[in-house]
């Protein structure tokens, strides 16, 4: 079988435990390793400067950082807030050379102090006060403390001792709960000491890019093409893997049973508690998949791997549609937002996908349908869409383009990394197309920096009454500093259209190269915390496609802030000017639906319709 065709096994999720490596720059070649796992997979890296987060390797795997030739052990990770009783089972991590004697070693956090076993080991093991339960949370070799040692949930200090001698240290303020802590490896292999390290959930994946050439693609914008995810669901064969944050539209709930009823496998999973209460159209989309043989999951709660589940995706066969949009009738259903959307034919891309899918779906933190039906409450929709509503034109129409490849981007895996990276080595033009932006995300620093090297910047927001005022705010903050600097940078908010009602598209077009489309804004909770899904999309044919629509939309109504104004006359004027304008061409939506302004760093601007 092709090596392409091999999935990143379920197991690919992070361990609670060890060493992390940062991969460095992969060079352009088929098989290479995706972490330090034994399993090849044809991998072609567009950028050589790519760096990519890889899982912590597990027992008897080789850390491709080079890190376990350190010379001296090291505290390698911490896992000071399970969810067991009074944290039983807490360890820390280390890693040591061959044939580490043990036997003088302590730990201590300067109140306490354990003393290692007196034993040789060589490699990743796991210190605890409690081995039997810690053997049940991490997969590497447990040793147990003599002594005691309690790692504080609330920060701690810790020190690894050889007799009078410090060997190693680390601390850590608050400890998120169920989250491991563990030390990165810096570019050039050599182990970090002192605090660099990151946090991540138990149990969530830490998967690296991967790319792979395309077959076949068909490029499409929403409101204009919503033919393109039913006709997906509709001519699949074998597997369809349907993900969302919300799932409301009973057409498409219709679509699954049917693909159910001719032999399909098929799985849905969705949020358990999306911003503003799951809408009460959810319960009959439930219903109707209960009813029609469709296994349901929802992701969330207390101790979730991701902070919101807020992929838009299929997995259909051997293809994978990647959209902007939710399921639903507004979404892509095509009755109001401006979405992106993109179907692949990509075996490998499909897998890749499919085992994201299938890791997400088994997670400790997911409920069957039927029993999140019975013990949930729904809330009103909001604006109901029906027949009365306007039809919009397909001004956009879907179509096939040639697509040299494509990555697959995961949040919190590897997003923010890989879309930096491409941010940073923009040359000519980037765009952009967001219902919002935070100020103080990391790509909208890389973007300004971009304009500062002479790359022409224009952004493209929302301006539905719930983000008009935040979105007026940042752009005259952005264009005080285009003025300031002289830089090639405009940003604009949409106006009045009869071609969509709302931005809710989330996409970027590099150098008329490259175009990004997936769920995820551009908010630090978006990128650290959620689980998104993107794909970048390589080629001059595909970008060209998105680019045409954002032109269009640029030039169609879409106003700029004037250049000087401050924030505080900007917020005043934008409020005013939401009363002035008809942003929202129909309905009383919900204050909710701007999900970035009810709560800083839930995960969409605009994603409650």
């Amino acid at each position: 079988m092709d090596t392409r065709r091999a999935a990143l096994v379920a197991a690919f999720v992070c361990p609670l435990v060890v060493g992390a490596a940062m991969l460095a720059a992969v060079p352009a070649t088929n098989g290479a390793a995706i972490d330090g796992a034994s399993v090849a997979r044809a991998t072609t890296l567009p950028a050589a400067n790519v760096t990519s987060l890889a899982c912590p390797p597990r027992a008897g795997e080789t850390n491709t950082s080079g890190a376990d030739t350190a010379d001296e052990p090291r505290i390698a990770g911490l896992y000071p807030n399970p969810t067991t009783d009074e944290n039983v089972g807490e360890f820390v991590a280390l890693e040591t050379p061959p044939d580490t004697r043990l036997g003088n070693l302590t730990l201590t956090d300067g109140h306490t102090t354990a003393r290692l076993p007196n034993e040789t080991v060589s490699g990743r093991i796991a210190l605890s006060m409690a081995p039997d339960v810690t053997a049940t949370l991490t997969d590497v070799p447990v040793r147990e403390l003599e002594g005691r040692l309690r790692l504080a949930a609330d920060g701690d200090a810790l020190r690894l001792r050889n007799a009078t001698a410090t060997v190693d240290s680390v601390s850590y303020d608050r400890a998120p709960t169920a989250e491991q802590w563990y030390r990165t490896t810096s570019t050039d292999g050599e182990a970090n000491r002192g605090n660099d390290g990151r946090w991540w959930p138990r149990d969530a994946t830490c998967l690296p890019v991967s790319t792979a050439a395309v077959d076949d693609a068909t490029a499409f914008v929403l409101p204009d093409g919503p033919g393109v995810p039913r006709e997906t669901i509709r001519t699949a064969e074998d597997r369809l893997l349907l993900a969302g944050y919300t799932v409301t539209s009973e057409a498409i709930a219709a679509d699954l049973v049917a693909a159910a009823d001719r032999g399909v496998e098929v799985a849905v999973l969705l949020e358990a508690s999306p911003v503003g209460g799951t809408p009460a159209a959810t319960e009959g989309v439930l219903e109707t998949l209960a009813d029609g043989g469709v296994e349901v999951r929802v992701i969330g709660g207390e101790d979730s791997r991701y902070r919101y589940h807020h992929p838009k995706y299929a997995v259909a066969d051997d293809r994978l549609l990647v959209t902007t949009e939710n399921w639903k009738p507004s979404g892509v259903g095509g009755e109001s937002n401006r979405g992106w959307g993109i179907r692949l034919e990509s075996e490998p891309l499909a897998a890749d996908l499919a085992t994201v899918f299938h890791a997400d779906f088994a997670g400790r933190d997911t409920t069957v349908g039927a029993a999140y039906r019975r013990n949930t409450t729904f809330t009103d929709d909001g604006p109901v869409y029906s027949s009365s509503a306007p039809e919009y034109p397909t001004t956009h129409e879907p179509t096939p383009v040639p697509v040299e490849s494509a990555e697959l981007l995961l949040a919190p895996d590897n997003a923010d990394a890989r879309l930096t990276a491409m941010l940073e080595n923009a040359n000519e033009e980037i765009l952009v197309l967001q219902p919002s932006i935070a100020d103080d995300v990391s790509l909208l620093e890389a973007t300004l920096e971009a304009a500062r090297r002479g790359v022409e910047v224009r952004i493209l927001v929302g301006s539905a009454r719930y983000n008009a005022a935040e979105n007026e705010a940042l752009a005259a903050d952005l264009e005080q500093i285009a003025d300031r600097e002289n830089l090639p940078l405009e940003v604009r908010l949409v106006g009045d259209t009869d071609r969509f009602e709302k931005i809710h598209a989330k996409g970027i077009v590099i150098d008329g190269e490259t175009a990004v489309v997936g769920s995820a804004n551009w908010n630090s909770n978006s990128l650290e915390n959620n689980r998104e899904v993107l794909v970048a999309l390589h080629g001059e044919a595909v970008a060209d496609y998105y680019a045409t629509v954002f032109e269009s939309d640029w030039a169609g109504d879409s106003w700029s802030f004037p250049i000087g104004a401050g924030v505080a006359v900007a917020v005043a004027l934008a409020v005013a000017a939401v009363v002035g304008r008809r942003y929202v061409r129909f309905g009383d939506e919900s204050a909710v639906e701007n999900e970035s302004a009810v709560d800083p760093v839930t995960p969409d601007a605009n994603d409650e319709d």
